[in-house]
């Protein structure tokens, strides 16, 4: 019963992707992506309020885009512009809201954007738990698993591997594991990830935005192209946390080769890809990394304690 109940919501979840919902670039009369000319950034033409940079609100009135007629970024609400679909009504609005109050209170969107992160992690913090938990029993189910592995290996008839099947399961049992609940959470970061990049790419307040230098609607390759080689420490910072991130949550045995192996071609596809994303969503991903890093090491410490 428990399993279909998370069946259910991974496929409630999915399908948000193919209802509704879609940042969409702004294009001049020759197709060709509309770019502001300081930061680089290709701009998104179903902007969700009001931008504030001069040449930003020129590029859209050039394109036939009536920005005057949408709400400033501060005083954004969740209904304005009425319904837009299940997925931009009910998760990009509502982000968008919650990364522009923040900001309004603290007075700059890439803060607001960090606390938002954190708030939404917290609130997820009882299925993310669960997740670090399973990834602990695991290590620790792992030596009787490589034997299970070995004593089948080889053996690919029906038989074999139905009791295999029922040994690993027997196994899973033992240690309380549940692999469904277990992988839950990467499925809903799948959509909050979707969200906070249609949220970032949709509100001016935000990609018009700067935190300890960074332009968080450039990205750090149009960073670098442009000679601001102080984009590399954002990739440097995406990097590390990205690679300690995953090394918590990889097996403990010194000779599982294929899992380090998968391991680091998942840590440089994270690290080539940051390089393309805006500096806001790689500002998202270090706080998501720095989360998970350090509820991994709490759950860690007590698992040893007991």
């Amino acid at each position: 019963m428990k399993n279909n109940k998370i069946k259910l919501l991974i496929i409630v979840l999915l399908s948000f992707f193919f209802i509704t919902g879609c940042t969409t670039q702004l294009a001049d009369k020759d197709n060709n992506p509309v770019k502001n000319p300081t930061t680089g950034q290709t701009l998104t033409k179903n902007i969700l309020c009001q931008p504030k940079d001069k040449d930003t609100i020129q590029l859209y009135l050039e394109n036939d885009i009536k920005v005057e007629e949408l709400p400033v970024c501060k005083n954004f609400s969740i209904t304005d512009g009425g319904y837009e679909g299940l997925w931009t009504t009910f998760i990009v609005k509502p982000l968008a809201w919650v990364i522009i109050q923040f900001g309004n209170i603290l007075s700059n969107y890439g803060v607001g954007l960090i606390i938002t992160s954190l708030l939404i992690r917290l609130i997820a913090f009882p299925l993310t738990r669960k997740t670090a938990i399973q990834s602990e029993l695991m290590k620790k189910a792992k030596p009787k698993l490589d034997k299970l592995e070995k004593k089948y290996q080889g053996k690919t008839d029906q038989e074999s591997m139905m009791k295999k099947n029922q040994e690993m399961m027997m196994i899973y049992k033992e240690f309380n594991i549940n692999p469904i609940s277990g992988c839950l959470f990467a499925f809903i970061q799948i959509p909050l990830f979707i969200g906070f990049l249609e949220a970032i790419n949709r509100v001016p307040a935000i990609f018009e935005e700067k935190l300890i230098g960074f332009q968080l609607g450039t990205t750090p390759l149009t960073g670098l192209t442009n000679g601001n080689y102080l984009y590399v420490i954002l990739t440097i910072i995406v990097g590390a946390t990205t690679y300690y991130s995953l090394k918590l949550n990889s097996s403990s045995n010194p000779d599982d080769g294929r899992m380090k192996m998968m391991t680091r071609i998942m840590f440089f596809m994270i690290l080539i890809t940051s390089f393309f994303m805006t500096s806001a969503l790689n500002v998202y991903w270090v706080t998501t990394n720095l989360f998970t890093v350090v509820q991994n090491l709490l759950v860690k410490r007590k698992k040893e304690k007991v």
